[in-house]
């Protein structure tokens, strides 16, 4: 066979299988001008215009164009740590955090010692320049002045709170849970292949890669920041999940394959013939399945969100360098190492010069497939049923955002936090009104603006000293700012209510009716509300994009309209099912102790999408890397029926083995104190057990058992394309696994 007409896949995996110190240090390379491009570049962070959306969006314009975007303050609280406080001490220690406050570049100013209501406490507000952005690069020397105020003053407690150190905090301990969770997936997947592969390299390369493909893309990342903005370091933990997901599956897929082929011949052809072979099946399966997992997470850009573009951004770059990690490095480490990754099986057999008869088919496999196959429409309906039973919550899915509400109390800010709303009400969040008028009316929007906050008074929807507010105005008149807290968490139904009637009622009652005047309502709750119904708006396109997408792809692979839209089906299947679980776990209580978490009673409105992106993606590449070994059956002349025992019998040990590695990944996640990583991983996590025991045991074989021939459409009899392994050595067959008797 001509080397031009083989594939790309095969002829890249020969010239790295031939130069194998070239590619390897060439590999190595690509990763250093990653890694040091992006350090170099720096990160470019998102800013605070970038998160903009609807109403709240035209509010923070307006504020920002005024001058009136409110500073960012800290506030420092002064509790007794036993018993009444002790009025006079707290006093004394207000006094020392004025004084120390004042002296800090970072601060603009301290106000007065403000006592809680019941005498509980006394706090001090401080107030830092700049934006919300150059606060949390401040906070740090507040916060160790603090401490020190605390140490000094023995039987108080002495907390600091703010939106800075609650962002610096979460970020922290998230960096922190991270890095546990990387202590517990990695040695737990490098296990779970040296169990797979009996081999300490064969078992190590994976997961070298995943790390290889972990450090590369969050160097490209860096760079692509500066196209799509990094929102906050979300996509740090997104890329190593998926990195470590697809990183270590394409490996596995790949070297299980090239032993595979050694093991058929029992060592009779070179590593290098054997890249070359794995290279021409589970290379075509790497690219095509990291095509699938990158476009349907290019789905989320729809969302014309920066969150979602940076998660996007990140997890595509891992799947890529991922993928080319397989195709290059892997080729090359393989046939350098030679007999030192096949095990000890492995070098037994090539010993003997004894073949292992074709691919190890599963036992347990074969035994749970006989009665599927007996009666595929019995088990179809079956696995129908399950699937529905366990997608129908999603119907009562509750969406909310994540905020102060929902960040665990672990965080030292976000405890003193929730100390200070006790204590001071008006503290907490409030509606930002905001009022753009033209200069004949701007004192008149003035005046409307101080009766919708009268308005208030008395009202329970607001705190009791709303109505007293007073609006702010710019420099030149035109603008003004008027602030109405909420005794109640952003995510509260009451918050919910008080949003409604601020924005269908009194606004319109009052500033709305005068001339030549623009409105806007912002605010933690203001925007957690528009932001969720943006996602409302968008989510129904990213679907269809991401289900066109895999529809394309699945299509290309298989030239099969019936499996391309069979595959839709099954992901939409598993993203229910997903979604059915998260919704019967995380708005109920019954798990709270099981998984570490405090009910909020809703799911995040950032979850489902981004589960179902990913989910979409693995899911893609599982159908894939099964249906791909179906197909070579059929090609090689057996019936569908028998193909798909094959197929799944075939594969069953390295796909069940890559589920297993992701599920570890993904549960490992749950360690990680915040409720939104905890549901992203049961989401994730049931998946891919729905997608091994559910879709791939019962729906996928009984469907295509039923549908038969009609699988393939016209490629039913289309010859193979097969490698030739360097030296003319034929490729050598693979076993179809024993027919199972058919019903009738």
């Amino acid at each position: 066979m001509a080397g031009s007409s083989q594939p790309i896949t095969v002829r890249i995996a020969r010239g790295c299988a031939a130069h194998p110190w070239r590619a390897i240090v060439g590999w190595l390379l690509f990763l250093a001008l990653c890694v040091g491009a992006g350090s170099t570049a720096g990160m470019n962070k998102g800013q605070f215009s970038d998160f903009w959306i609807g109403e709240a969006g035209r509010a923070e314009s307006i504020a920002a164009d005024g001058g009136l975007t409110p500073p960012p303050v800290e506030r420092v609280l002064i509790t007794a740590e036993r018993g009444k406080l002790d009025a006079a001490a707290a006093r004394d220690a207000a006094r020392d955090v004025r004084q120390r406050m004042e002296d800090l570049p970072a601060v603009v100013s301290t106000a007065g010692p403000k006592a809680a209501a019941d005498g509980s406490a006394v706090m001090v507000a401080v107030t830092l320049r700049g934006d919300k952005e150059t606060a949390k690069e401040d906070v740090d020397a507040l916060l160790a002045l603090t401490e020190a105020v605390r140490q000094e003053h023995p039987g108080l407690r002495i907390e600091q709170t703010g939106n800075a150190s609650i962002s610096n905090g979460v970020n922290d301990q998230q960096g922190k849970d991270l890095q546990r969770t990387e202590a517990i997936s990695l040695p737990v997947t490098f296990v779970i292949l040296f169990f797979v592969f009996g081999a300490v390299l064969a078992a190590g390369i994976p997961v070298l890669l995943a790390l290889f493909a972990f450090a590369g893309a969050v160097g490209l990342y860096g760079l692509a920041s500066w196209i799509t903005p990094d929102a906050g370091g979300a996509a740090l933990s997104v890329i190593f999940m998926l990195g470590m997901a697809v990183g270590v599956d394409y490996s596995l897929f790949y070297l299980k394959r090239a032993r595979e082929e050694r093991e058929r011949t029992g060592g009779t052809i070179s590593h290098a013939a054997a890249v070359e072979l794995a290279a021409a099946t589970s290379g075509r399966a790497v690219v095509d399945s990291g095509l699938a997992v990158a476009l349907a997470l290019g789905g989320l850009y729809l969302m014309d969100d920066v969150i979602f573009s940076s998660i996007a951004t990140g997890a595509i770059l891992v799947t890529l360098v991922a993928v080319a990690g397989s195709l290059t490095v892997l080729p090359a480490l393989l046939a350098k190492l030679g007999d030192r990754t096949d095990g000890r099986r492995g070098r037994r057999r090539a010993a003997l010069g004894r073949p292992a008869g074709g691919a190890e088919h599963s036992r347990m496999w074969s035994a749970l497939l006989r009665p599927v196959m007996r009666r595929p429409l019995v088990t179809l309906l079956a696995g129908l049923t399950a699937t529905a039973a366990l997608a129908l919550p999603t119907l009562g899915m509750k969406l909310g955002t994540e905020g102060k509400d929902t960040f665990p109390d672990s965080v030292a800010a976000m405890a003193a936090y929730d100390r200070l709303t006790a204590a001071y009400p008006a503290e907490g969040i409030a509606h930002l009104v905001l009022v753009r008028s033209d200069a004949a009316h701007a004192d008149e929007a003035q005046a409307a603006l101080r009766r919708l906050a009268e308005r208030t008074r008395g009202d329970a929807l607001f705190a009791q000293d709303a109505g007293g507010a007073r609006p702010r105005t710019s420099a030149d008149g035109r603008a003004a700012i008027l602030a109405l807290p909420v005794p109640y968490g952003e995510n509260d139904e009451a918050a919910g209510r008080s949003l409604a009637l601020l924005r269908d009622e009194l606004v319109p009652a009052t500033v709305g009716k005068v001339a030549g005047t623009q409105t806007a309502v912002s605010g933690e709750i203001a925007y957690g509300a528009d932001y969720a119904a943006h996602q409302e708006q968008r989510l129904p396109w990213v679907i269809l994009f991401v289900s066109l997408a895999t529809l394309a792809i699945m299509y290309a692979a298989f030239r099969s309209i019936v499996m391309a839209v069979l595959s839709v089906l099954l992901n939409l299947a598993a993203v229910l099912v997903s979604w059915g679980v998260l919704t019967l776990v995380f708005q109920g209580t019954w798990a709270e102790g099981l998984l570490g978490f405090e009910s909020t009673g809703f799911v995040g409105s950032r979850t489902p999408l981004l589960v179902f992106a990913i989910l979409v993606g693995l899911s893609t590449d599982y159908q894939i890397f099964v249906v791909s070994r179906i197909r070579e059956a059929v090609r090689r002349g057996a019936p569908t029926r028998d193909a798909v025992v094959d197929g799944i019998t075939g594969s069953a040990s390295v796909v069940t083995s890559a589920a297993v590695i992701m599920v570890s990944v993904f549960a490992s996640f749950l360690f990680i104190d915040r409720i939104e990583m905890k549901q992203i991983a049961v989401g994730l996590t049931v998946a891919v057990l729905f997608d091994a025991i559910v879709l791939r045991a019962l729906i996928l074989p009984s469907a295509m058992a039923l549908l038969g021939d009609r699988c393939w459409g016209r490629d039913r009899t289309a010859a193979p394309a097969r490698a030739t392994p360097p030296g003319g050595e034929p490729p050598h067959p693979v076993t179809v696994a024993p027919a199972l008797p058919r019903r009738g």
